[in-house]
């Protein structure tokens, strides 16, 4: 017995078309595979511990190339690890900045 459901989904043409390009781009082995992961990132998104907020980040790619170079240093243990960094850092440094003008 299998312990997988089929599942039927009408979507746009030109949505089909932007999967099997992935898929063609070897970003994803098959079709399945791209709404496998896609739902498991909405269900991940959606199942979030209440304290906890997800945020999507649009990134140049030449971006993300410097932040997998900087993993690959040991810099960060993966992409979303150093944005989660990167964002604490900065918010930590505009708090101490807002809190020096406040104190002048």
């Amino acid at each position: 017995m299998s312990d997988t459901k089929r599942i039927t989904v009408r979507i746009p043409v030109n949505m089909a078309q932007k999967l099997d390009d992935l898929v063609e781009e070897g970003e994803y082995s098959s079709t399945s595979e791209a709404i496998r992961t896609a739902i498991d990132d909405f269900i991940k998104n959606k199942n979030a511990p209440e304290h906890i907020s997800k945020v999507t980040v649009d990134l140049p790619k030449k971006k993300v190339g410097e932040i997998e170079n900087l993993i690959e240093r040991g810099d960060s243990v993966n992409v979303d690890d150093a944005i989660r960094t990167a964002v604490r850092e900065y918010v930590r440094e505009r708090i101490k900045e807002y809190k020096r003008d406040l104190e002048e």
